[in-house]
């Protein structure tokens, strides 16, 4: 099989490569696509595309492969796969970066930082770039140096027919406004350029740990210490166990705890007063706040979450914490069965919530945390712990009924239909969505994602 104008690698089901070629982060995930084409370049990927319309194949594309539901492997068709295309260039006095589309947030942070600089990426170093960036892209920084998507200056596209287009705030401005926050739904993104701020390279971060019992106590606590935090304090619950870590000592491994992980993005000598009263908490487990390299915190969690594990998520935004919302968090965060199952949420505000609604594509500036429940099981634990995990997550959910305030659309797992896509964006986002996505892909060939249709 060949591609007229293609380059790259083309692997189908009698390659040796093909079973690595095609799985992604989550185990879970188990698709057969008749051909994968592992692109060099932009023009490989217009190829690939022009190719796939030309033979009526289902599309799917890949930039990290770290989405849940699995969006970057598609049954029978193409799978155009960016993950070659890893390449960083910094302009340290321009303060801007540009990065190839199969980057990941490891590979940006490695050389910012080489120039003490930063921008908003995920918490897992593993996470592509792409796939987070286009959602809205939320972490640690959000709050000092906005979301992903408010740190980008513009970007390289290929679009449905083929063509390759720059989307900027003066170039396809309508393209620009949908791709920050409205996912893969209008194009093949190649080249992002962000913009970048002085960050690290070391900074006050990491996580501190309290038993399960004290979660009412801690969660309680911490809403009255987030809402007078500094901008510049980034902060994560998680809720679960204590990860096997070798930093933490082996009689805490796998024991019920809340975490509450933080990053300051000034002075060291500012995060230290900015966590103080955080640290002084009760009776912790254990105390992982300390000055630590920014781009080394941002790799930390990346083994609690390896590829191939089995993944299931659910997820929805919270207004605020209330003693209700805490009272079903505590109630049902640690009656997973698997240890490895976890809750996050994310404490949003500061600069997010200061860009106007109309700004961007995504929707969530008004919330006050974002909420991801992760059921989590082995691979050969599948069958029992699977039902069982994919059950817990969902009761979770419907217990916050009652209190959600949308969902954050990267957090979708492969079951969340039509309507939650809607809920991610409201009305008046998706309508607008759907104006640009019949211009750019009328005939929805992008909709191996959260798709939105054209309207």
């Amino acid at each position: 099989m060949e591609i007229d104008g293609f380059r790259g690698q083309l692997i189908t089901a009698d390659h040796a490569d093909y079973d690595t070629a095609r799985a992604v982060w989550n185990g879970a995930v188990d698709r057969r696509p008749r051909l994968i084409a592992r692109c060099g370049g932009t023009a490989d990927v217009a190829a690939a595309v022009r190719f796939a319309r030309d033979h009526d194949l289902e599309i799917a594309v890949r930039g990290g492969g770290h989405n849940v539901a699995g969006t970057a492997v598609c049954d029978d068709g193409i799978g155009i796969d960016l993950s070659g295309m890893r390449a960083v260039w910094v302009d340290p006095a321009g303060r801007t970066a540009r990065v190839q589309g199969g980057a990941l947030w490891g590979d940006v942070d490695h050389e910012t930082q080489a120039h003490g600089l930063a921008t908003t990426g995920g918490i897992v170093s593993h996470t592509g770039v792409a796939g987070l960036t286009l959602g809205g892209g939320i972490g640690f920084l959000m709050r000092r140096h906005g979301l992903a998507v408010d740190n980008l200056l513009a970007a390289e596209v290929v679009t449905a027919e083929g063509s390759i287009v720059r989307a900027s705030a003066d170039e396809h401005p309508d393209l620009f406004w949908a791709l920050r926050g409205g996912g893969g739904n209008f194009g093949v993104v190649t080249t992002f350029q962000f913009t970048l701020h002085p960050v690290g390279p070391s900074v006050m971060a990491g996580p501190v740990f309290w038993a399960a019992d004290d979660t009412t106590d801690v969660l309680r606590f911490y809403r009255d210490f987030v809402s007078e935090a500094p901008d510049e304090l980034g902060t994560v619950i998680r809720l679960g166990t204590v990860p096997p870590l070798t930093v933490i000592p082996e009689d805490l491994h796998w024991r019920p705890a809340i975490a509450v992980a933080c990053c300051h993005a000034g002075a060291v000598e500012d995060g230290e007063r900015a966590v103080r009263a955080l640290r002084r908490l009760g009776t912790p487990l254990v105390d992982l706040l300390a000055p630590s390299p920014y781009a080394a915190f941002q790799g930390a969690l990346n083994d609690t979450v390896p590829h191939g594990w089995h993944y299931y998520w659910k997820a929805t935004n919270l207004a605020g914490l209330t003693d209700d919302v805490i009272a079903v968090i505590a109630d049902h965060a640690y009656t997973a069965g698997s240890p490895r199952s976890y809750a996050a949420m994310f404490h949003m505000g500061g600069v997010v919530a200061r860009v106007p609604h109309e700004a961007t594509a995504y929707a969530g500036r008004d919330v006050a945390h974002t909420m991801s429940i992760d059921g989590v099981w082995l691979p050969d634990e599948s069958g029992e712990h699977a039902a069982a995990e994919t059950a817990w997550a969902r009761r979770f959910l419907q217990a916050l009924q009652p209190h959600r305030a949308g969902v954050y659309v990267n957090f979708l797992d492969s079951d969340d239909d039509t309507s939650r896509v809607r809920e991610a964006y409201g009305d008046h986002i998706y309508r607008r969505l759907a104006e640009v996505k019949a211009k750019y892909d009328p005939d929805n060939a992008f909709h191996h994602n959260k798709n939105i249709r054209p309207g």
